[in-house]
């Protein structure tokens, strides 16, 4: 019998993570027994209510199966189909998620901007707001912005900024949307309360992840402007979006929530990916491309050492010739993390 290949450290994505325990529970408990479908389950009518408490304000909490989904359809509730939304050049919604917010808006023009370490900047989106073609009906029209908490780099807004951004937005009667695709992780890196880093600082409405943090396809929109909650609901139902089994998503999220779980398992991920990116920069020719400040380390290293990497089968991914990625998860290991960085270094030395 041949030995087993050694596994090597797989950090591609935190997509790549298994399903928490603790969710995995709350899935098993949840399955017993018939229970209402379409969101009339008891698991699912406690939602608003849990996480209005968890936000300090009321909330309408809809799950939904993507992030995708979810930025799509919160965008498509306050954006017109002529109109445009505002985002980073590097956003989710304009790099990856295959025009999916144009399609459900019927149509809207996302407006990319660049930004210091992949943020939209107050100045800069102020004037590009001032330069907008307001009421001429041959351009677009702006009617929300877009920010991604933590960013597609894994760098984090300052609530002051998210807070400056409300308000420039709010000012010119645009809704502010933010993508939490990585939102648990951004919120342990900051210390700061889930209604201080959204409606707080003048967000919406939030696409909520947790599939990326323990969770099993299930994250949400969490709707803090109740005008949006009627229409959300309809282009909701219309996109196959309304889960009948409603219960087995509602119940990953309230598990999700209970205890501090969710921030636990961020602040895991947060750590390794700290661990990995302060010691690759030590390293001869790596240079981290953004601030370690959640889940991702992001290194700008020699082609052929990246070349090295992969044909070792070590798992990552990669962003142009000498830009790779590599995303720490709940489960990673200290030891997975050292084990990425010696690899590293002998694929620099080439020994």
């Amino acid at each position: 019998m041949n030995e087993a290949t050694p596994t090597l450290p797989n950090f591609r994505s935190d997509n790549v993570a298994p399903v928490s325990p603790e969710i995995l529970r709350a899935i098993a408990e949840a399955n017993c027994g018939p229970a209402a479908a379409y969101g009339d389950d008891d698991y699912s009518k406690l939602l608003n209510a849990r996480f209005s408490e968890l936000f300090e304000t009321e909330v309408t909490v809809f799950p939904v199966s993507t992030g995708t989904a979810a930025n799509a359809l919160s965008l498509a509730s306050c954006v017109r189909p002529y109109g445009a939304i505002y985002c980073h050049e590097e956003a989710h919604i304009h790099t990856a998620e295959g025009g999916a917010a144009e399609a459900f808006t019927g149509g809207a023009k996302l407006v990319a901007m660049s930004g210091r370490n992949f943020r939209i900047e107050p100045p800069s989106l102020r004037e590009a707001l001032g330069r907008a073609a307001w009421g001429v009906r041959n351009r677009s029209q702006p009617d929300a912005v877009s920010i991604t908490q933590a960013s597609e780099y894994g760098t984090i807004y300052p609530l002051a900024e998210i807070a400056e951004i409300g308000a420039i937005a709010h000012d010119r009667n645009l809704a502010l949307h933010m993508d939490g695709a990585r939102f648990a992780n951004a919120l342990a890196r900051l210390g700061c309360s889930p209604a201080d880093m959204t409606w707080r600082a003048g967000v919406d409405i939030l696409s909520f992840g947790a599939t990326k943090n323990g969770a099993m396809s299930a994250d949400a929109i969490v709707v803090f402007d109740q005008d949006l909650v009627e229409p959300l609901s309809y282009r909701l139902r219309r996109a196959g979006q309304t889960f009948s089994k409603m219960r087995f998503a509602a119940a990953q999220l309230l598990a999700y929530v209970e205890d501090r779980l969710y921030l636990r398992l961020a602040a895991k991920a947060n750590a390794i990916a700290t661990r990995l990116g302060a010691g690759l920069a030590t390293l001869p020719d790596v240079r981290l491309v953004a601030p370690v400040e959640a889940n991702l380390v992001f290194v700008n290293l020699p082609a052929l050492a990246i070349d090295r990497l992969a044909a070792n089968g070590l798992q990552f991914a990669r962003r142009g010739q000498e830009v790779i990625r590599f995303v720490a998860r709940f489960d990673s290991t200290e030891q997975e993390a050292d084990e990425v960085i010696a690899l590293v270094h002998r694929a620099i030395s080439g020994s």
